[in-house]
């Protein structure tokens, strides 16, 4: 039954890319849509009111400025709400609200919503008001979320184009995301969720009396508001503690397979949309099929290790999968497909404590990370990270066959080949650089309140890893509210967001410019099943060439020490 869920899944997603993608390519070219009549006149009013003249384009580098300041002053306010929501009308009262929200963990907070990593350090049924969950949390899933969508299509327009100075106008792609993509579909997938039982009130929590004569505090709250445009924008994190364990976030299996294709569709969709726009369509589902694949591999090796039967039950003869840390209303299916499709996009959304999973179970979730999510991946990002690892595999398929080094015709020269591995490197130099801080010193080791040895290493790391490529997901045995992790973690979070932007962007600015070259006998073609071949072997490259050594000193020798 498990894998039959997990082929219904892949099968859904690949079905659903072909009619999204078409529909992304409009609403990036500005084409004719059906929600048209509804939000045309709304666009003209944003732009009237902002001031933006929709006919005017931008230069790379004025894109990624208004990219990088758009987030800045996200981040701002939302800083300062954080700060100031005592003073926030509405519940809950402040006798539940336990976490002290400090200046750093305000700072950490709002660059993580900002960045759509959602990385959380504290619980939210705990710390945050009604209005800050609302007005704060999911105005900027909403915003993040566009705009990390604008970038995708910014990217694929410098592909696409020759001979331009331009790869699009920031506000207009902001726009037309926000209103023609995630609103309409937020909208929908909510109203779904209150229909299956997920609360959206600003009532105050309710104090029940168990059977046991115990008392117990029930968070209630307009949940429904954050549930699916953390998952639909690639955000993550949760409006509970508990994230998608809560029944509250994710009442019934049915909402967590919907929040599954909530996250993985659009961004499997923009490959079809950029082998639309490029005009190579083949090209696009090649690396569509690339990320199937490596999706599958990292779901078979996940669902192998949790579906054994766990070591230190072997003495006791109890037989049965690992449910440790697991719902039993999702059990190991539900648990296995949510972790690896979270960790394989930018969507710390988890429904089950990972710190749980067994050693070979964690490792692909991290891996995934590590690699730069070239499987799906965020919104917009996702479709950077897999082109950037496949103008590596046309790098490395020239040299060994003397072919031109060329991709979808825009020849890749040496300054193009400096970007690419810039973007290669980032992740490794900020994840690795920042891990062996934290476990140099004290105060990144006293955040370990669980585990140490290889285990630790591996909660640290998956904290660095998942907020390079903001994720946000956690270990729970690393204790991250702290001035050294929330300091470290938003230098991660900058630095995955804005920094790999920015090198994408710059490239795709370098490919606008160019004209396009014919096809020849010497070009590598990139639509043909050897060149996916070759695209998921550089990705297994770099992330052994970059990672292996981390990878062994944590889930590897923890796999062989049991």
């Amino acid at each position: 039954m498990r894998w039959l869920e997990y082929v219904v899944f892949v099968l859904i997603v690949v079905g659903l890319a072909r009619p999204a993608g078409g529909y992304l390519a409009r609403v990036c070219q500005r084409q004719r849509s059906f929600l048209d009549p509804v939000f045309r006149p709304v666009e003209s009013l944003f732009y009237r009111l902002l001031g933006v003249d929709a006919e005017q384009e931008m230069t790379a580098g004025i894109y990624i400025w208004c990219f990088v300041l758009f987030g800045a002053g996200c981040a701002l306010l939302l800083f300062l709400m954080l700060m100031l929501q005592r003073l926030l009308p509405g519940g809950p009262a402040d006798t539940y609200l336990t976490t002290p929200m400090t200046p750093d963990l305000a700072a950490n907070t709002a660059v993580s919503f900002t960045t759509t990593t959602t990385w959380q350090a504290y619980a939210g049924e705990n710390t945050l008001r009604y209005l800050a969950q609302v007005i704060g949390l999911v105005a900027q899933n909403f915003l993040a979320a566009a705009a990390g969508l604008a970038t995708g299509f910014a990217f694929i327009r410098g592909i696409a184009r020759e001979h331009s100075a331009t790869i699009g106008n920031f506000w207009v792609d902001l726009t037309r995301s926000l209103l023609y993509v995630l609103l309409p579909l937020a909208l929908a997938g909510s109203l779904v969720l209150v229909w299956q039982g997920v609360p959206l009130n600003l009532s105050p929590y309710t104090v029940a009396h168990t059977l046991e004569g115990r008392t117990q505090i029930i968070a209630l709250g307009p949940v429904a508001a954050l549930e699916f445009i953390k998952n639909l924008g690639t955000n993550g994190g949760g409006f509970f503690n508990a994230n998608g364990a809560h029944p509250y976030a994710n009442p019934t299996p049915f909402t967590n397979f919907l929040g599954m294709l909530a996250i993985a569709v659009l961004p499997a969709s923009l490959m079809i949309t950029f082998g639309h726009m490029t005009h190579k369509p083949r090209a696009g589902w090649v690396l569509l099929m690339v990320m199937v694949a490596l999706f599958v591999a990292g779901l078979a090796i996940c669902d192998r290790a949790e579906a054994a039967q766990p070591q230190p039950l072997a003495g006791l003869h109890i037989v049965g999968a690992n449910m440790e840390g697991k719902e039993v209303r999702f059990g190991v299916g539900e648990s296995v497909l949510t972790a690896v499709v979270t960790a394989n996009t930018a969507t710390g959304s988890y429904n089950s404590m990972h710190d749980s999973y067994q050693p070979l179970g964690v490792l692909p979730l991290l891996v995934s990370m590590l690699v730069g999510e070239v499987v799906f991946g965020g919104l917009g990002a996702g479709v950077y990270s897999i082109v950037m690892t496949a103008l590596v595999a046309v790098f490395l398929g020239g040299l060994m066959i003397g072919r031109t080094p060329e991709y979808l015709g825009k020849k890749i020269t040496s300054l193009e080949t400096r970007w690419i591995a810039l973007y290669a490197l980032l992740t490794p130099l900020v994840a690795l650089a920042l891990t062996a801080v934290a476990v140099a010193v004290q105060s990144g080791r006293a955040g370990l309140v669980t585990n140490a040895g290889p285990r630790g290493l591996t909660e640290i790391l998956f904290a660095f890893a998942s907020c390079v490529a903001n994720n946000g997901q956690t270990m729970a045995g690393l204790n991250a509210n702290s001035l050294f992790y929330n300091v470290t973690t938003i230098v991660a979070m900058l630095a995955g967001r804005y920094g790999s932007a920015a090198l994408a962007l710059a490239l795709a600015g370098r490919f606008a410019q160019q004209r396009r070259l014919p096809t020849t006998a010497g070009t590598l073609p990139c639509d043909t099943p050897t060149f996916g071949a070759l695209v998921f072997g550089t990705v297994l490259l770099l992330g052994a060439l970059c990672f292996f050594p981390a990878l062994a000193l944590g889930p590897i020798v923890e796999f062989f020490q049991h």
